[in-house]
């Protein structure tokens, strides 16, 4: 090589590499370096930070929209009988309007009712615009299940 033979007393005559190239090793440490940062940005939350103020009675207010059907099938909302679907419907869509973004709809139907009759009564509620649902059970032991 004629930049081996120009060293003073450089006794390699047969043409062997002794100096280590480190360029390939900065090129992939720099790409991995890249990656690790655009993955990083990719990782952090866009969320803006803030304070919340605190209180030291905090609790979580729910508004609850009762509706419940007893043995009979007679379709209560809130404690109140209800005539027709369009009451019910009614009933629905004023609740959704004074509490839109915190009402809880909770469905309470005695044992004998059909099934079809509480579908209804949920196809009912969903054209009103009523998106939470929940069903109101009493609790009982493993043992009083039949």
């Amino acid at each position: 090589m004629a930049g081996a033979s120009s060293f003073q007393g450089d006794d390699d005559s047969n043409g062997m590499i002794v100096g280590i190239n480190v360029t390939p090793l900065v090129d992939i440490t720099l790409v991995l370096l890249i990656v690790l940062m655009v993955t990083a940005r990719i990782v952090a939350s866009p969320a803006m930070p803030f304070d919340l103020p605190k209180a030291a009675n905090a609790a979580e207010t729910q508004v609850v929209f009762a509706v419940g059907i007893d043995a009979e099938g007679l379709v209560q909302v809130d404690g109140r009988p209800v005539a027709s679907d369009a009451d019910l419907r009614q009933a629905a869509r004023e609740a959704l309007e004074s509490h839109p973004i915190d009402l809880r709809t909770v469905v309470q139907a005695a044992d004998a009712v059909p099934h079809g009759r509480v579908v209804h009564l949920l196809d009912e509620l969903r054209e009103a615009g009523v998106q939470r649902i929940a069903f109101g059970v009493d609790p009982v032991a493993a043992r009083d299940l039949p």
